[in-house]
């Protein structure tokens, strides 16, 4: 069955996950505001830009994870949920996926956003499976650091390489829907690419590789 494969965030979201979170930190008074929300947007920016340092990014996501336990984030998140997340899912994504489920293609969420952040996104959006960056666990704790190839720009394509390996999967047929330059490497490597909102750098490239352009916005 052919892969469809979606990114997240300004792709099935209106906004991104991960900015959000920091964004939710900030409004719980749970993270200094000032300080927290200057890096927060200095890191947005960056990844915009594409010159994120994603393992800078990393630590600076995870020593606020490595501080509270389990229990307490779980309970963050389903705020986040509820207050930062379910108003923003674009329902011409949802249907996207509804078509490509109906189709029988193999849904997978593919993010360089977290997985702490984006598994339970994924669950909510009915994905068959997830690929996202991992954080460190150690004795059931965020230990602050990131663990293994983070799921961004070229390292999609590393994880997702990695993960057809393990399933026997293949790139045949496959979709990939991106609004992202950052997403370039592995766009290049679905047999058909599509941009989704694409940002200005996406967009050229997509004009001159005669890729679709579409929205799921209203």
């Amino acid at each position: 069955m052919p892969l469809a494969l979606f990114d997240l965030d300004n792709t099935l979201l209106r906004g991104d996950s991960d900015y959000l979170w920091g964004r939710f930190l900030v409004e719980q008074c749970i993270v200094d505001d000032n300080w927290y929300e200057q890096q927060n947007r200095r890191f947005f920016d960056d990844y915009r830009q594409g010159t994120l340092d994603i393992q800078a990014y990393l630590r600076f996501q995870g020593a606020i994870l490595a501080r509270h336990d389990t229990a307490t984030l779980q309970t963050w998140h389903d705020q986040f949920m509820r207050s930062h997340i379910e108003p923003i899912v674009l329902e011409q994504g949802r249907a996207c996926l509804e078509e490509h489920r109906r189709r029988g293609n193999v849904l997978v969420m593919i993010t360089a956003t977290n997985r702490f952040v984006t598994a339970p996104i994924a669950r909510l959006l009915q994905m068959d499976h997830l690929l996202a960056t991992d954080l460190e666990m150690v004795e059931g704790r965020f230990s602050g650091q990131p663990e293994g190839v983070p799921c961004f720009q070229s390292g999609k394509v590393t994880r997702l390489q990695q993960w057809i390996e393990q399933t026997g999967h293949s790139l045949q047929g496959s979709w990939f829907y991106s609004d992202s330059h950052n997403d370039l490497p592995l766009l290049q490597q679905v047999d058909h690419p599509v941009a989704v909102d694409p940002d200005d750098r996406l967009r050229h490239y997509a004009i001159d590789h005669g890729w679709p352009i579409v929205t799921f916005r209203d």
